[in-house]
C-alpha cells in the first residue's frame, strides 16, 4: 500500500516547512498530513462478515472490525443500513477492535465505512457492504402508535401499543431505542413503560403550542430475542393547537381558563361533595359527548339510595375513564360558585358548559386543586402522565436508568458511532 512519508504530528511538519523556507511543502499537498488522500486500508483490517456474492451475514452475530497489525489502529467506524438506520458500536481503547452493540436487522443491506491510521499517522479508508439473511424464526412484534392523526392539545401523550409483552429490560431497551418521536419545535422527551405492552411518550414540559409531532419505528427486522423480531409499524403525525389549561379550585368553586398562559374566562362551578370528592391533579381531555346518560349504578351507587341518580347530561367533556366530566349541570346552578354538591364531576351552567365544550378538545389540560379527593391516577384512568415529576418519569425508561438529567433517551445509546 502507498503510505505518506509524513510523521504523525502536524507540528513536526510545520517546523519542516519553516526550515525549508516559505512556499515549500513537505507533508502532503499543503503541509498537513490530514490533507493526504486516504489509502486503501483493506490490508490493515478484517471483518467477521461474508462479502462474497450470494453470501449473507447472520444478524444474530455482532459486526466486528479488527486491525491486523499492532502498528495500525482503527479511528472510526460507521455502519448504516439502506433505510438510514445506524448501528451503535464500541471501539476498544487501543483502537485495535470495533464491535457493534445494537442488533443488526434481518434481510438488510449494510454499508460500513472504516477509517484507520498507520504508525506514521497516515489515514486509511475502507468501505464494505454486506447483506444479512432472513432468520428462520418469523415471529414479529407489532407496534401501533396513538392517538389517531389530527390536532390535539399540548397535553396529549404519544402512545405505543405492543401486540406482545416485553418484560426483559434488555429487550425493552432494543424496542424503546427503535421507537422515535420528533417534534418541531424540538423538545426533550422520553418514553415510559406503562406496562409490558404499552409505552407513553411525553416531553419534560407540555408540548409547544402549534407544534408538529411525528412518531415512527425503526424496529422492522431488528432481533429482539431468540424468537422475536421487530415488525413494520405505521408512522404517526399529530399537531398541537393553542395551549389551553383549565384550573379548577375546588375550595373556591371557580374554574379559570388560560389560553397560551393568559386568563380568558372564569366560571363558577361545583365539584365533588364529601364522599365523592373530585380528584386533584392534571388530567387530559379524552373525548367530548354532546349528550350522556349518567347513572349512579355505573359508578357503584345502588339504585334507590339517597345518592342514586339517573340524569340526561349535555356538553360533557370527559377527563377520566371512570366517569369524571366537565359538563352542564342546570340542577345545581344555585350551588355553583358556593358549594360542592356533585358526585365527582365539575358542573356548571348550560351556557358555560357549551362554551367549555366548544373551546376544549382532546389533549387539552384540566387541573384540579384544593380538593379533598385523592390524586389523579398516573395511568389506567385516562392520562395522568403529567402528575409524575420529570425525574420519576425518566425512571420508566429502559434507556435513561432514571437519571433526571444527562443524555436524552434517543441519544442514550450513541456510543460509537451512533444508535438507531
Amino acid at each position: 500500500m502507498s503510505h505518506s512519508p509524513c510523521v504523525r504530528t502536524v507540528v513536526s511538519c510545520t517546523l519542516l516547512v519553516i526550515a525549508l523556507g516559505a512556499g515549500v511543502t513537505a507533508c502532503g499537498s499543503d503541509g498537513n498530513p490530514l490533507a493526504d488522500k486516504p489509502y486503501d486500508a483493506a490490508d490493515q483490517i478484517s471483518f467477521n462478515t461474508p462479502t462474497g456474492a450470494g453470501k449473507r451475514a447472520d444478524p444474530d452475530k455482532p459486526l466486528e472490525v479488527v486491525a491486523k497489525s499492532d502498528e495500525d489502529r482503527i479511528t472510526d467506524v460507521t455502519a448504516q443500513d439502506a433505510t438510514g438506520r445506524f448501528v451503535a458500536g464500541e471501539l476498544d481503547a487501543d483502537g485495535r477492535r470495533w464491535h457493534s452493540t445494537s442488533p443488526l436487522a434481518a434481510n438488510a443491506h449494510y454499508t460500513v465505512q472504516v477509517s484507520t491510521e498507520d504508525e506514521n499517522g497516515a489515514p486509511g479508508r475502507k468501505t464494505l457492504t454486506f447483506d444479512t439473511n432472513t432468520p428462520a424464526t418469523r415471529q414479529r412484534l407489532k407496534v401501533t402508535f396513538g392517538p389517531k392523526a389530527g390536532e390535539y392539545g399540548v397535553g396529549q401523550p404519544v402512545t405505543a401499543q405492543l401486540d406482545q409483552a416485553i418484560k426483559d429490560k434488555a429487550q425493552r431497551a432494543i424496542v424503546e431505542r427503535a421507537l422515535r418521536v420528533d417534534s418541531v419545535p424540538a423538545v426533550e422527551g422520553s418514553w415510559y413503560w406503562v406496562s409490558d405492552k404499552e409505552l407513553h411518550y411525553r416531553p419534560k414540559d407540555y408540548w409547544p403550542a402549534h407544534a408538529t409531532i411525528q412518531a415512527h419505528s425503526n424496529l422492522d427486522g431488528i432481533r429482539i430475542s431468540d424468537r422475536l423480531w421487530g415488525g413494520p409499524a405505521a408512522p404517526l403525525k399529530i399537531t398541537t393547537g393553542a395551549k389551553l389549561l383549565a384550573v379548577t379550585d375546588a375550595a373556591a368553586h371557580q374554574l379559570t381558563v388560560y389560553k397560551d398562559d393568559k386568563e380568558i374566562n372564569q366560571i363558577p362551578v361545583t365539584t365533588g361533595k364529601p364522599g365523592f370528592e373530585t380528584r386533584n391533579g392534571v388530567k387530559v381531555v379524552l373525548e367530548k359527548q354532546y349528550f350522556v346518560r349518567m347513572r349512579g349504578s355505573t359508578v357503584g351507587i345502588a339504585e334507590g339510595t339517597s345518592d342514586s341518580y339517573d340524569l340526561p347530561v349535555y356538553y360533557a367533556t370527559r377527563v377520566t375513564w371512570s366517569g369524571e366530566y366537565v359538563h352542564a349541570a342546570p340542577w345545581s346552578v344555585g350551588s355553583q360558585g358556593y358549594e360542592n354538591v356533585s358526585h365527582g364531576c365539575t358542573g356548571m351552567s348550560t351556557s358555560n358548559a357549551e362554551w367549555f365544550f366548544d373551546t376544549f378538545h382532546p389533549g387539552d389540560l384540566v387541573k384540579v386543586v384544593n380538593s379533598n379527593g385523592k390524586e389523579m391516577e398516573n395511568f389506567g384512568n385516562g392520562f395522568g402522565d403529567w402528575n409524575l415529576a420529570w425525574k420519576d418519569w425518566r425512571k420508566g425508561s429502559a434507556l435513561t436508568n432514571g437519571t433526571p438529567d444527562g443524555p436524552k433517551p434517543q441519544d442514550a445509546a450513541r456510543v460509537q458511532p451512533a444508535a438507531l
